[in-house]
C-alpha cells in the first residue's frame, strides 16, 4: 500500500491532514481514507514551511492502520540540485529513512532542476517530482503512471479535496 497525503490549514487555526491509501499506482480509487484533525499548528514562516506541515503529516501517519510502502506528498522533497532538504526530505529523515517519499509540486521552485519536470494528460504545464529513498527517475515514472487524464493524478486531486472537505 502507498499513502498520498495533503494538509489543509483552517482560517480559525489548526489543520486537517488527509491521506488516501492505495494499492497500485494506476488505481483510480483509494482503499481507505484517513483524516486527522490537528488543533494547533505553527505559523507560516518563509523557508521554514516544514515546521508547520511535518507535524501534521506525522500525525496522519500515526493514524494509518498499516505502514505504507511509499509516501506521496504535495510539495518538494529536495529544493535544489545540491539536494537541499525540503518537506519530503525532512519527513523521510523523521522516519529514519524507512519509507521512500515522493514529492509532487505544482509550482516551480526557482532552483528546481529541469529533470524534475514531467508532463501529464496533454498539459503543457509541468509537475515537479523529487524523491528520497527512491531514484528520482523511478519516482517520475510512477507519477506518470498514476491514474488520470489530467495534469494532476486522480488520487492527488482526491486527497486535496478530502482534506478541504473534512
Amino acid at each position: 500500500m502507498h499513502l498520498a497525503m495533503d494538509v489543509d490549514y483552517r482560517p480559525g487555526g489548526g489543520a486537517v491532514a488527509a491521506g488516501l491509501l492505495f494499492a497500485d499506482w494506476s488505481s483510480a480509487t483509494a482503499t481507505q481514507t484517513l483524516i486527522r484533525r490537528i488543533a494547533t499548528v505553527q505559523p507560516y514562516r518563509p523557508g521554514q514551511f516544514y515546521q508547520r506541515e511535518l507535524p501534521c503529516l506525522l500525525a496522519l501517519l500515526e493514524a494509518s492502520p498499516i505502514r505504507p510502502e511509499t509516501l506521496l506528498i504535495d510539495g518538494y522533497v529536495v529544493l535544489s540540485p545540491e539536494r537541499r532538504p525540503g518537506l519530503g526530505a525532512r519527513l523521510h529523515a523523521a522516519l529514519g529513512g524507512a519509507i521512500p517519499v515522493i514529492g509532487v509540486a505544482k509550482t516551480k521552485f526557482h532552483e528546481a532542476p529541469a529533470e524534475t519536470e514531467i508532463l501529464r494528460g496533454g498539459s503543457l504545464k509541468p509537475l515537479y517530482v523529487t524523491s528520497a529513498g527512491m531514484a528520482e527517475a523511478k519516482a517520475r515514472d510512477l507519477i506518470r503512471a498514476m491514474h488520470g487524464a489530467h495534469r494532476i493524478p486522480t488520487l492527488l486531486a482526491a486527497v486535496d479535496r478530502a482534506c478541504r472537505a473534512a
